[in-house]
């Protein structure tokens, strides 16, 4: 008789979990609490995977071994609790494809600038020659690819979620590229709770394994101190004493460090910038050394990086004036990182769903830098605390349109336009990608 696997959740990582649980051969069914678009259903079908759309039935569930969580689903419902009651084993999608698959991976976690550290480590070890998939939060199932591709690496970047739910993951390089607090919400607003979560992807890596992790980060060091890790830690950083152990940056240089050798690659063509890009340049450049490939493929590689879309996205020029799209900051940090990167004037368009941020931070960057913030959000009586007193120009409006045209009226010549948003995006927009591209598509209308 064949075993029984839940899947919970028909996004990516679901539908990839439950077509490789029927490749494996599982009985599999899939539920999920909302409504299953035709066209999954129609896949699901030609799978021969049963299903259920609009509710999550106890009933149907009888019997099951696992249970694949999509991580979008909060884990204290009462169901999971019933499920492990009737002895059904909860993982994540993660999890599940990590035990199907004999592949090398690289798994690549932090509050931000996994995506891009994700992306540049796949591009190195892509342009290196090596057999190489990427997977995870960056929108491509990590289950479908181990169905249906035979990598010998895959480069995985993965969320506070995706680890809430591992048993005996356990990734050759581990990467935390730095924790400030997000998702609070999903942890009883505990930051405490919140870095563990972070932290889990090292708990089963052993002493042959390799852990790297930025130095520059407080609260990450800080909670290093009291975790053991079994695996070789490789710190980076931007700022660190010549001499020490840690990799770091030295006029426009990358100086990586791993046992007693020490490689120099050049940076001074990277066609991006700021602090935070170099961290995760050095994250990847680091990886890319511990899998033996040379620095002249790796600064080719990094020299050729083209970034994130709606990570500081150049969108265009306008009467010399920049319109860049940084949808992606949907928290304090990831926008202090943006702010400080931008060298000119500028002109800032913030707001949307508050996760108890605090902006405090931002104010010396604001009164430094913005000649004009612009509030986009169904609610900014936050930040107009925070900023109205801050900037000589203070606007507020609910229409991406509206927003651009206001910074277009008030921009000068070598000014930059720059909507990094701080806030999540569900009050005027689907996600961030639908507010990104909203803005792409405002500015190229001016």
């Amino acid at each position: 008789m064949m075993e029984k696997l839940v899947v919970l959740g028909a996004g990516v990582s679901g539908i990839g979990a439950a077509i490789l649980g029927k490749q494996k051969g599982y009985d599999v069914f899939l539920s999920d609490k909302n409504t299953i678009p035709a066209s999954l259903q129609n896949l699901l079908n030609k799978k021969r995977i049963l299903w259920e759309s609009g509710q999550h039935s106890l009933s149907s569930m009888k019997g099951a071994t696992i249970a694949i969580k999509s991580p979008g689903i909060p884990g204290d419902l009462p169901l999971f609790d019933k499920l492990r009651e009737n002895g059904t084993r909860i993982l994540s999608e993660i999890e599940f494809a990590a035990q199907s698959t004999s592949a090398i991976l690289i798994a690549i976690t932090g509050t931000n600038g996994k995506t891009t550290t994700a992306m540049m480590t796949y591009q190195i070890l892509k342009n290196a020659g090596l057999n190489v998939g990427l997977a995870g939060n960056i929108g491509l199932s990590f289950a479908k690819q181990v169905a249906e591709e035979d990598f010998d690496f895959y480069v995985l970047e993965i969320s506070s979620f995706q680890l809430d739910d591992i048993d005996q993951f356990s990734p050759y390089i581990s990467v935390i590229t730095n924790i400030t607090p997000d998702h609070l919400d999903r942890y009883d607003y505990s930051f405490k709770a919140y870095i563990e979560a972070k932290l889990r992807i090292t708990k089963n890596q052993s002493s042959n394994n390799f852990f790297l992790y930025n130095a520059n980060d407080k609260v990450l060091v800080e909670a290093l101190k009291n975790k053991k890790i079994n695996a070789q830690k490789l710190p980076f950083a931007i700022y660190a004493k010549t001499g020490s152990s840690v990799s770091y940056l030295q006029e426009k240089r990358l100086i990586l460090k791993h046992q007693n050798q020490t490689t120099m690659i050049h940076s001074v063509e990277f066609p991006f910038s700021g602090r935070h890009n170099l961290l995760n340049a050095m994250a990847a450049a680091t990886i890319g050394n511990l899998l033996s490939i040379n620095k002249k493929s790796i600064r080719e590689s990094l020299t050729h990086f083209k970034g994130a879309p709606h990570r500081m996205e150049n969108v265009l020029t306008i009467q010399r004036v920049d319109y860049i799209n940084d949808s992606k900051a949907t928290n304090i940090n990831a926008a202090y990182f943006a702010l400080e990167s931008i060298q000119t004037p500028l002109i800032w368009i913030v707001g949307g769903v508050d996760k108890g941020n605090d902006y405090e931070v931002l104010l010396p960057l604001i009164r430094k830098k913005a000649k004009a913030v612009i509030c986009l959000g169904a609610d900014n009586s936050k930040l107009r605390e925070t900023f109205e007193s801050t900037s000589d120009v203070f606007m507020e409006t609910e229409s991406m349109t509206e927003a651009v045209k206001i910074a277009h009226k008030l921009a000068e010549p070598k000014d930059t336009v720059l909507l990094s948003p701080a806030c999540a995006s569900f009050d005027l927009f689907k996600n961030y990608e639908d507010r990104g591209d909203q803005f792409k598509a405002a500015v190229r209308n001016l």
